[in-house]
């Protein structure tokens, strides 16, 4: 296998007057781990996707050892050997993993399974991945579904290997699995180019990094790393964290009482809890523990096997989504474009829709005013044109905030900071936190233990679909949680 060196020359994208990367230069080294850095809307995800053959370029030149390389498709990237896994894994849930692993290599009418299952569990095993390759992908968590996508990129021979976000929504020991995976790969002579906003994962596996702001290059450097300098070259100085919620509780507002409901790996057992008036409360727990079957159970959207919801006292069995949604129940979920956006619709339309106009007219000069007013109050980098898909991660859940009632009763918010940056993740929370002074209580789920330490008045722990510790966040700590999501009370 021929190493691949990677070099971007004076790369340039423009959306009309938007510059989302402005004459940027890299140099990827092959048996390296690069870095890209940066706040959100950067540009970082628009230089990979250039790099991928996803979107084509405005103007600047790629060299690959040294020869131009112009592509403009995924396919011509790949055949140059650059594959790139994206935050939510490009599969296919209802068909098998080795389905998945075989998609891109089969040729001809003939599928020879044995050949491929023996292919796929030798790659599995040279990376130490614990797949079964007949098993349901939709039954696999995020961490595995990277998995089986970095076997089925190494199979299609890619040598350069682009992760956007990769520990995002993974457990700690899918987490040390990829790591010892990556470490491994670039060992063997290939590269990997991790886009990230965490610092401490960038700390132990990069070789160097880029750092991008505003679609420009603000620095570079090389193992180690000044944490200082390079969160002022990502923010031009380092952000503060969020002040904490200091308000006492008041009234009860969501009360749980033996919730058991279907959904997820494992479904929620006998679930019992209470969440009242300015309270924080932070899930924690492996992905697929019942926290999002919570957070949607909560939230209506589920309908509870057994147990009762009651909300301000009102007992809310049998009720549907809209009757949780007239006691001001809002959820926000993690998949911004799966299930809280529209991809292809402006922002100004998805204003349109949240008006409730009579006799089905749609008030066109109301939505851009409000978008307008939500684009300039929420910093959201985007035109009241632009559509969702075209916005940024961070960019995405500014959106999604904006549509948030002034008074709910419960937020129930699943992974609200994923993907953002330091500095986005630190203004969701200065504004979520504002809803506590409205007697609003939000409950939330992240993968971040350090997150929820910092935000939260109180953790539950969810492990094999049961709440197994629920305590008072100045009474624990990362490793007393840790204990616990892996179910050792």
């Amino acid at each position: 296998m021929q190493n691949l060196k990677i070099e971007l020359r004076n790369i340039h994208k423009h959306y009309g007057s938007v510059r989302a990367n402005d004459g940027v230069s890299l140099c990827i080294e092959p048996g390296t781990v690069h870095g890209i850095l940066g706040e959100n809307g950067a540009g970082k995800s628009t230089l990979m996707k250039i790099l991928s053959g996803y979107i084509p370029k405005t103007s600047g030149s790629v060299l690959a050892n040294g020869q131009i390389a112009d592509y403009n498709r995924p396919e011509e990237a790949a055949a140059l050997g650059i594959g790139m896994l994206y935050q939510d894994p490009l599969d296919f849930p209802r068909l098998s993993v080795l389905e998945n692993f075989m998609l891109g290599q089969v040729r001809g009418f003939k599928i020879r399974r044995r050949k491929f299952a023996a292919a796929f569990r030798e790659m599995a095993g040279h990376l130490d991945f614990d797949l079964d390759p007949d098993a349901q992908l939709f039954r696999l968590t995020v961490g595995e579904r990277q998995q089986l996508e970095i076997l089925r990129l190494l199979a299609l021979g890619t040598r350069m290997l682009i992760l956007d976000e990769p520990t995002t929504g993974i457990s700690s020991l899918q987490k040390e699995s990829l790591f010892r995976a990556l470490k491994k790969l670039t060992g063997e002579g290939r590269s990997v180019v991790l886009v990230s906003h965490k610092l401490e994962d960038v700390d132990f596996l990069c070789n160097r990094i880029t750092v991008l702001r505003h679609g420009k290059v603000t620095g570079e450097s090389a193992s180690p790393f000044d944490t200082e300098k390079v969160l002022e070259m990502m923010f031009g100085k380092a952000p503060l964290p969020p002040p904490r919620c200091a308000a006492e509780p008041g009234k009860n507002i969501l009360q749980m009482e033996n919730v058991s409901a279907g959904g997820g790996r494992t479904g929620l057992h006998s679930c019992s809890v209470t969440v009242r008036e300015r309270e924080i409360v932070g899930l924690a727990g492996l992905e697929g523990s019942g926290q999002g079957v919570f957070l949607r159970a909560a939230a209506g959207l589920i309908s509870p096997a057994g147990g009762n919801i009651r909300l301000k006292g009102k007992n809310m069995k049998g009720k549907d989504y809209y009757a949780f949604r007239k006691e001001k129940i809002c959820f926000l979920p993690t998949d911004r474009l799966e299930e809280g956006l529209i991809p292809d619709m402006s922002i100004t339309e998805h204003f349109a829709l949240t008006n409730r106009g009579k006799f089905l007219l749609v008030g066109w000069a109301e939505a851009l005013g409000k978008a307008a007013k939500n684009i300039d109050y929420f910093r959201i980098r985007g035109k009241a044109e632009s559509t969702a898909r075209s916005l940024s991660g961070g960019n995405q859940q500014r959106l999604l905030l904006s549509f948030l009632s002034e008074n709910p009763s419960l937020l129930l918010l699943e992974n609200p900071t994923r993907g953002l940056d330091l500095e986005s993740a630190h203004w969701v929370w200065e504004h979520l936190q504002k809803y506590c002074k409205k007697n609003t209580a939000l409950v939330f789920s992240s993968a971040e233990l350090d997150e929820i330490l910092m935000v939260a008045d109180r953790v539950l722990v969810f492990f094999d679909g049961r709440i197994i510790k629920d305590v008072r966040t100045e009474n624990t700590d990362t490793e007393d949680l840790g204990r616990a999501i892996a179910g050792k009370v």
